[in-house]
């Protein structure tokens, strides 16, 4: 089993949410973030006054599949959370860690099944 932390653009989440839907992959945990990596923020205008903003805002979707869903789950996002064709910088990351162990509370399953 396998946890996938994507952060994405929020203007990508329904596309994405949509396309995971597709090959099946259909529960997800989706969390407001904030961060910034190579863009270091960004210059935005309030009523005449430019500041600047430290942190981006970003969508973390968390997403725990079995072995099987694992690739088609990354291509899909890969290929759906891009903006543009080659994509951006600021178009976010994808991070895969392993998970040991998950047991769903409503019925104490544990293991690959607890994950569906």
């Amino acid at each position: 089993m396998r946890l996938i932390l994507a952060l994405i653009q929020p203007t990508k989440l329904k596309a994405v949410q949509e396309a995971l839907a597709k090959i099946g992959v259909e529960r997800m945990t989706v969390c407001d973030a904030h961060g910034y990596g190579r863009q270091k923020g960004q210059k935005a205008t309030y009523r005449g006054a430019e500041y600047k903003t430290n942190l981006l805002r970003k969508v973390a979707l968390e997403i725990a599949v079995n072995e099987d869903f694992l690739q088609p789950t990354l291509d899909t996002l890969t290929n759906v959370a891009r903006t543009g064709a080659d994509g951006n910088i600021g178009d976010g990351k994808i991070f895969v860690l392993p998970v040991e162990e998950v047991i769903r509370l409503s019925d104490t399953v544990r293991g690959p099944e607890g994950v569906s």
